[in-house]
């Protein structure tokens, strides 16, 4: 069973919801966390390479990611987290080692609906490893670094993406629930693999990096970020069905927390990760709401999600 009922009932969607969470006190399920797809993309990798390595990486990054207990929680089949990684190998550093970017996204199902709202659509430029074709894809949270720093860098960017994936999900279901799965990422960054090339772990890395989600993730000074997570999710677009009205007051209030923070401290990575993937669901809400609705979700989101200030402009008028 997953940490709360709270988390499990969030993730059914029958109108027998109450015999399903009997059945999960009654029967421990002993399924994975999530359900990842992963796609290696290696267009731009010269002709020098056997492209049936790619092929085997691939395979070997999907059982990594689904056969591995990322949590000591249960989950049943149709509570898996819903996630897909893109990995596009961009060059060869060196034989065997390769540069590239890491595409994550991860969506939750809308409870009372077939929707599913993005958690993450995230994309980091700074992957580089090590792979040679059926070298096993290890991961010790002891030993994070490993023997070879290039070779553990593959599974230690999985794993920390991983986790802030369960860290999302399980802050969506009940008030800061994702906190282990957050200090576990940190874990990661910390103790991360170093070496010639690797980049991304270190917060003179630059401002949009693994360091840097980790770090606001985990600030105290930065809870609001947690709140609003919450109430965006479990009080607002959960409740979409229910009362479309108060849904939208609640997600309304998730941004609002979100511009407090960001008035207090301008340009935390945290706030853009955020709204990646969710502006077209938040224009979607609010062109039924009033006008005065409209003009305040404007006001809000064109501070703190720019990159999409026309959109919201143009949308909502």
């Amino acid at each position: 069973m997953k940490s709360t009922i709270l988390h499990c009932i969030g993730r059914k969607t029958s109108l027998f919801v109450g015999v399903f969470v009997l059945q999960m006190f009654i029967h421990k399920a002993s399924a994975q966390e999530i359900n990842a797809k992963v796609n290696v993309v290696y267009a731009q990798i010269g002709t020098t390479v056997d492209k049936k390595v790619f092929q085997t990486l691939q395979a070997s990054l999907v059982n990594f990611l689904n056969k591995r207990k990322w949590t000591t929680d249960a989950f049943e089949t149709n509570e898996k987290i819903e996630c897909s990684f893109l990995l596009n190998l961009q060059s060869v550093v060196e034989p065997n080692v390769y540069k590239g970017s890491l595409t994550i996204q991860a969506a939750r199902p809308i409870y009372n609906t077939n929707y599913l709202s993005p958690l993450i659509n995230f994309i980091d430029n700074e992957v580089v490893f090590r792979y040679v074709e059926f070298q096993p894809i290890e991961f010790n949270e002891n030993r994070i670094a490993g023997t070879e720093p290039l070779s553990a860098n593959l599974s230690a960017v999985f794993a920390y993406y991983t986790n802030i994936i369960l860290g999302l999900d399980y802050d969506s279901y009940s008030p800061r629930g994702g906190d282990p799965f957050f200090q576990k990422a940190n874990v990661i960054v910390n103790a991360s693999p170093e070496g010639r090339n690797i980049a991304g772990w270190k917060p003179f890395d630059g401002q949009r990096n693994r360091y840097w989600l980790a770090e606001n993730l985990q600030n105290s000074r930065y809870a609001l970020v947690h709140d609003a997570i919450y109430t965006y999710y479990r009080q607002g677009m959960d409740k979409v069905v229910e009362n479309e009205t108060t849904a939208r007051e609640q997600i309304m209030n998730s941004i609002s927390m979100l511009n407090t923070l960001h008035s207090e401290t301008p340009n935390l990575m945290v706030m853009p990760f955020f709204f990646q993937g969710k502006s077209d669901e938040i224009i979607r809400l609010f062109k039924k709401g009033t006008m005065q609705e409209k003009n305040r979700v404007i006001d809000l989101c064109t501070k703190i999600d720019i990159t999409n200030s026309a959109k919201y402009r143009q949308d909502l008028k």
